[in-house]
């Protein structure tokens, strides 16, 4: 029994400690789950787009019969003349037969709302779980310039403290040490604001993701990490080809065809706004003074509605049957009809403010038309310019290493002082730091780009390769 007591709990630690290692480890999917959990106005959004949802199928029911009760119970007292105690029951059926199509043009409006509110929404939780990848990159490239800073000012350190040694032995001047002792006291303030301000940015992380602890990132920023359209990887394709992707899948650009839609719908819902709507009614009442009720009676009929700007007109005709007292049925009949003129003239314009709204849509969207070709464009070459500025900084990187050691010979040669290395080195920190940056630059220009094309991240290698391959079946 203790045995087993001893492999349970040995057991439920190891699960607790493997549940641990994996919430306190964190990758750039992971840390974007967590940001959409996290998100308040994404639930809220989501539990709207629900009950949307479930709002416009309920919406389907105006194409049923209408059923209504009524119960009314008249109790009547009078000083002269007998009292009298009516009570009635009905129940009144009511049937759209035909409104022009009113109805179905406003249910497709609605689905299209639902729709486009379907595709906002997941646009909505990819920018959070884009927030939540930039301040992942923002963390990674602070860290990195940290820990650069932090190697440096070790370095200067180490050479201040031999530069001491020098001047000690009159091999250099005690000005040198103090110009020394200044670079350090700066790379130490320098050192400090990056502290603080890699706490603010970890801060504003832990918010994004909703937990109260740092967990630990696993991503790094790589500076030797090339592009996707690099010149060793992939090419560069046509400004042509991003801007046809971008004209077929842009966000912008498919909610200006979802606007032209609308307003076309609309337009087309206020031109037919003066075809008649039939509705078939159907009425049973019961009656009497007291219970249970003898007299009862039913009928149908139909209603016609005509509505225009200029004048309205509402026609309806019924008929019934109601048994009599020599035990036959008794026939009614009723017709009403009630006009209006000029119910609403200022209505009378909506269909050329339709029309306006409609010109101004489709004008919009040639602008945006012709904008998309030249962003794309401007887009894919910055990410070109981007790659060129990582491997130029990457190769000053080199370089600079390759010129701090021969300032190391040349120190020891005796042509250059301690102090003049220190500064050396201080730039070649400068020079680390701007490959970190320029890496950095990279990731964010192929992500603007890979959501101007509304393609998910890392799908742009797939677009760059699917284009490639299409252009070699072209050229054979």
């Amino acid at each position: 029994m203790r045995k087993n007591i001893a492999v349970l709990l040995i057991f439920i630690c190891a699960s607790v400690f493997a549940n641990e290692n994996e919430w306190r480890s964190l990758t750039f999917a992971q840390a974007a789950d967590l940001a959409l959990a996290a998100s308040a106005d994404l639930r809220h959004s989501r539990a709207s787009q629900a009950l949307l949802k479930k709002t416009w199928v309920l919406g389907a029911l105006s194409y049923f019969p209408q059923f209504g009760i009524s119960v009314s119970e008249n109790d009547r007292l009078q000083q002269i003349g007998s009292d009298s105690f009516m009570k009635n029951y009905g129940l009144n059926v009511e049937q759209l037969v035909w409104d022009g199509g009113k109805l179905s043009m406003s249910r497709k409006l609605e689905k299209m709302e639902l729709n486009l509110s379907s595709v906002k929404l997941d646009r909505m939780a990819d920018e959070i779980a884009e927030s939540a990848i930039a301040a992942y990159r923002r963390v990674l490239s602070s860290r990195a310039i940290l820990g650069i800073k932090k190697e440096a000012l070790t370095v200067l350190e180490e050479q201040r403290k031999i530069l001491n040694e020098e001047t000690s032995l009159g091999l250099a001047l005690p000005v040198d040490l103090a110009s020394a002792d200044i670079s350090i006291a700066e790379a130490k303030i320098d050192l400090l604001s990056l502290e603080l301000e890699l706490e603010e940015l970890q801060k504003q992380f832990l918010e994004i993701l909703g937990i109260d602890y740092m967990p630990v990132l696993i991503e790094k920023v790589d500076i030797y990490k090339g592009a996707v359209f690099s010149s060793g990887n992939v090419p560069l394709p046509a400004a042509n080809a991003a801007a046809a992707l971008a004209k077929e899948k842009n966000p912008d650009l498919i909610d200006a065809r979802f606007s032209i839609t609308k307003k076309q719908m609309e337009l087309k819902y206020i031109t037919n706004s003066w075809i008649p709507s039939l509705r078939l009614t159907g009425n049973f009442a019961l009656s009497g003074q007291s219970y249970p009720l003898t007299r009862y009676n039913w009928s149908v009929g139909a209603n016609i509605d005509f509505s225009s700007p200029l004048l309205q007109n509402r026609f309806a005709t019924q008929t019934g049957w109601e048994p009599s007292s020599s035990g036959k049925f008794d026939r009614t009949a009723l017709v009403q009809t009630s006009v209006t003129p000029l119910p609403d003239p200022a209505s009378i314009y909506g269909r050329r403010q339709a029309k306006l709204a409609l010109t101004l849509e489709q004008e919009k969207y040639q602008t945006i038309n012709e904008r998309i070709g030249r962003t794309a464009a401007i887009a894919l070459e910055k990410c070109g310019f981007t790659e060129q500025k990582r491997l130029l900084a990457l190769e000053a990187v080199t370089l600079g290493s390759e010129r701090c050691k021969i300032e190391e010979i040349r120190l020891g040669l005796g042509h250059i002082t301690r102090l003049k290395l220190m500064e050396i080195l201080i730039e070649q920190t400068q020079r680390e730091i701007a490959a970190i940056e320029a890496a950095t630059a990279l990731l964010e220009a192929e992500r603007e780009l890979e959501k101007f094309l509304d393609l998910k991240p890392g799908e742009l290698i797939n677009f760059a390769n699917s284009f490639n391959t299409s252009s070699q079946t072209r050229r054979n």
